[in-house]
C-alpha cells in the first residue's frame, strides 16, 4: 500500500517549494510532485514600461540572483534594438558575473545545501586533534582546519546547544543513517560552514566595486554600464584583485577539499548515487575573458552521452502548462507566452502524519511552467555546463574534471548523480576562479587605448522589436524574452532555471529534473526524509525566480504601519 510525505516548505532555499512523494511498501519514492506556491507577477508588471527600465526593474525578482536577470533583461532589450556595447561594458559585466558565481556557489554548498551532508550533532563529539590530521587528506594547505580552529568551531556551536538556541542548526535530522561522515569530518566541514559566513561577504564586495551594491547592483544600462571611476581608479581595480583572490583561495583550499571529502565518505551511498533521472543538458556561452573567447561554451548533451554535443536551436524551446496554474491551450515559444493565472485548489487525503491538503496531480499544482527543449525535458545548472563543455572538450574545462575523476577515483558517470550535481557546481567555481581574472586583465589592459564604457541606444516609437537575453546564472540557462511595441514592452517572458527544473510533468506525461530525480529514491525515515531534501537542495531551487507574488487584478495584498518613534 503506498504511503503519501508532503514536505512543505522544502527550508534552506530561496522561494517557497513543496514536495510530496508517494511510497512503496520499501519506502522507495515511486513517484513524485513538485509545487511552488507563489504567483509569478513580474512579466505583467514589465507590460508597458519602457524598455530602459527592464534591467533594473526584473531584478527584483530575485534577492539572491541579483545581476544575473538584471545583466538578461538588459540583453534582452540590446538584442531587440541592435544596441552596441563597448568591449570595457562587455568586460565590467562578465567580472560582475563572475563574482556573483562565486558567492552564490560558496552560499549554496555551505550554507544551504552543506547540512545535508554535514551532521552538526556528530561533530559535537570530534576529537579536534584527529579532525586536523583528516583535513590533510584533502589538502594540502587546509584552512580553518587547523586543531585550534576546530576546537573554537565546536566550542562555538556546543555554546549555542548550551543555551538551546541552535538557529540555523534547529529542526535538522541529525543521526539519519544517511549521513556518512565521521565526527572528525563533520567538524572539518562545520568549521568551513562557519568559515564560508566570512568569504561569501568578501565575494559580495568584490562585486558590489563593479554593480555599485550587492544585492541588486545599478551599474548596468542598455548601451554598457556606469561604473567609470571605479575602471579607471587604480585602487579600486586592486581591490577587486585583492577580494577575488581571498575568495579563490578558500574555493581552492576549502570547497574543492571538502567535496573531494564527500565523494570519499558518499562513494557508496545510494542515496546519493542517483537522483539525475532526466538525459539531456543545456548551458549558454559565458564569462567573456577577451574579445575572441568565452570561458564556457554553449550547448546540449543527449542521453548523457559526454561523447556528443550538439548546438541550441531558441526556436525548440516552448513552456507547457498542462499542470501549472496557467491558461494556455498549447505549449508556447517565450516570444508567442502568456502569463493567465488559472488556480486551482489542493484535495485532502491521507499522508504519514494524518489528513492534510495535497496536490492534486491529475489537474494543476505549480505555479512554475515547464519548458521543454523539442519537446523533451532538460536540466539545466553548473552540471549541466560542465558536463556540455566536457563533452566539447573546452581546453579549461576538461583537465579540471579529469584531475577531480582521478583524484576521487569516480568514474564519468559519476557525475551523473546527486554527487555529481553538488560536485559539478563545485568544478564549476573551480573553473571560474581559476581563470576569471583573465577578464580582468583583458580590461586593464584595453583601456590603455580605450576607456569607452557606454553607447547611447535608440528605439524607433514607430517599429515593433523582438529579442532575447541568454546569460548562465548560477543555477543555469537562463533566458529573458521581450517584445516592443510603441517604445514600450508589449510582453515578456523570462525562462529561469529553476523553472527547466522544478517544473511539473507537462502534456505529453514526461516529468521535469526535480520530480524525476526522486523517483527510485529509497527513504531511510519517511518521517525524517533528508534524502529528499539532499537530493533536491543539490539544484540550488530559487522559487522566487521561477514564480513571484503579487495580485494580477491590482488589488492591495498587504500593508505595514511603522511606528514614528521607529523611524
Amino acid at each position: 500500500m503506498s504511503k503519501r510525505v508532503v514536505i512543505d516548505p522544502i527550508t534552506r532555499i530561496e522561494g517557497h517549494l513543496r514536495i510530496e512523494v508517494e511510497l512503496d511498501a520499501n519506502n522507495v519514492i515511486n513517484k513524485a510532485w513538485a509545487s511552488s506556491t507563489l504567483f509569478r507577477g513580474l512579466e505583467i508588471i514589465l507590460k508597458g514600461r519602457t524598455p530602459y527600465d527592464v534591467g533594473l526593474l526584473i531584478q527584483r525578482i530575485c534577492g539572491v540572483c541579483t545581476s544575473s536577470h538584471y545583466l538578461c533583461g538588459t540583453l534582452a532589450v540590446e538584442d531587440a534594438i541592435n544596441a552596441q556595447v563597448p568591449l570595457n561594458a562587455k568586460y565590467i559585466r562578465s567580472l560582475i558575473l563572475t563574482t556573483l558565481q562565486m558567492h552564490d556557489h560558496i552560499v549554496h554548498f555551505y550554507i544551504l545545501h552543506g547540512l545535508d551532508w554535514i551532521d552538526v550533532v556528530s561533530a559535537l563529539s570530534a576529537d579536534p586533534a584527529k579532525a586536523a590530521v583528516e583535513a590533510m587528506k584533502y589538502s594540502a594547505t587546509p584552512m580553518a582546519a587547523g586543531e585550534g580552529d576546530l576546537r573554537a568551531a565546536q566550542e562555538k556551536v556546543q555554546g549555542l546547544v548550551n543555551t538551546g538556541k541552535l538557529g540555523p542548526f534547529a529542526n535538522a535530522y541529525w543521526g539519519n543513517k544517511t549521513y556518512k561522515f565521521t565526527p572528525e569530518q563533520n567538524l572539518i566541514g562545520l568549521s568551513h560552514y562557519l568559515k564560508a559566513l566570512e568569504i561569501q561577504r568578501i565575494a559580495a564586495e568584490a562585486m558590489a566595486v563593479w554593480g555599485g551594491k550587492n544585492p541588486h547592483p545599478q551599474s548596468i544600462v542598455v548601451g554598457g554600464v556606469t561604473c567609470v571611476r571605479d575602471m579607471l581608479d587604480p585602487a579600486r581595480l586592486q581591490e577587486f584583485k585583492q577580494k577575488y583572490v581571498h575568495v579563490a583561495d578558500f574555493v581552492e583550499r576549502v570547497y574543492q577539499a571538502d567535496i573531494k571529502m564527500a565523494a570519499a565518505a558518499y562513494a557508496k551511498e545510494p542515496s546519493v548515487l542517483g537522483g539525475c533521472n532526466v538525459d539531456t543538458f543545456m548551458c549558454s556561452e559565458s564569462i567573456l575573458l577577451n574579445p575572441d573567447e568565452n570561458l564556457f561554451v554553449s550547448g546540449l548533451i543527449r542521453n548523457k552521452d559526454l561523447t556528443k554535443a550538439e548546438n541550441i536551436d531558441l526556436n525548440l524551446i516552448a513552456e507547457d502548462v498542462t499542470h501549472a496554474w496557467y491558461d494556455a491551450n498549447k505549449p508556447q515559444h517565450p516570444y508567442d507566452g502568456t502569463t493567465i493565472p488559472e488556480h486551482t485548489p489542493f484535495i485532502e487525503r491521507d499522508t504519514i502524519v494524518g489528513k492534510r491538503p495535497t496536490i492534486n496531480e491529475a489537474g494543476k499544482y505549480s505555479w512554475v511552467k515547464s519548458p521543454r527543449y523539442n519537446g523533451d525535458p532538460v536540466e539545466v545548472g553548473p552540471l549541466a555546463t560542465m558536463v556540455v563543455n566536457y563533452a566539447k572538450g573546452n581546453p579549461r574545462v576538461t583537465p579540471i574534471v579529469n584531475d577531480f575523476l582521478k583524484q576521487t577515483g569516480l568514474p564519468a558517470t559519476a557525475l551523473f548523480t546527486t554527487l555529481g550535481r553538488t560536485a559539478g557546481r563545485m568544478l564549476h567555481t573551480l573553473t571560474i576562479t581559476r581563470h576569471g581574472l583573465e577578464t580582468f586583465e583583458s580590461m586593464v589592459t584595453n583601456l590603455n587605448s580605450d576607456q569607452t564604457t557606454y553607447i547611447e541606444p535608440t528605439i524607433d516609437p514607430n517599429k515593433e522589436y523582438k529579442g532575447v537575453g541568454i546569460i548562465e546564472a548560477p543555477r543555469g540557462f537562463l533566458s529573458h524574452w521581450l517584445r516592443i511595441k510603441d517604445a514600450k514592452v508589449e510582453n515578456y517572458q523570462a525562462v529561469v532555471p529553476t523553472t527547466w527544473n522544478a517544473g511539473p510533468i507537462d502534456g505529453n506525461g514526461k516529468i521535469g529534473p526535480y520530480e524525476a530525480s526522486l523517483v527510485g529514491l529509497q527513504l531511510e525515515d519517511p518521517k525524517k526524509p533528508l534524502e529528499v531534501l539532499r537530493v533536491i537542495h543539490s539544484f540550488d531551487p530559487c522559487m522566487a525566480c521561477s514564480v513571484h507574488v503579487m495580485d494580477y487584478k491590482g488589488q492591495s495584498l498587504s500593508e505595514f504601519r511603522i511606528p514614528a518613534q521607529a523611524m
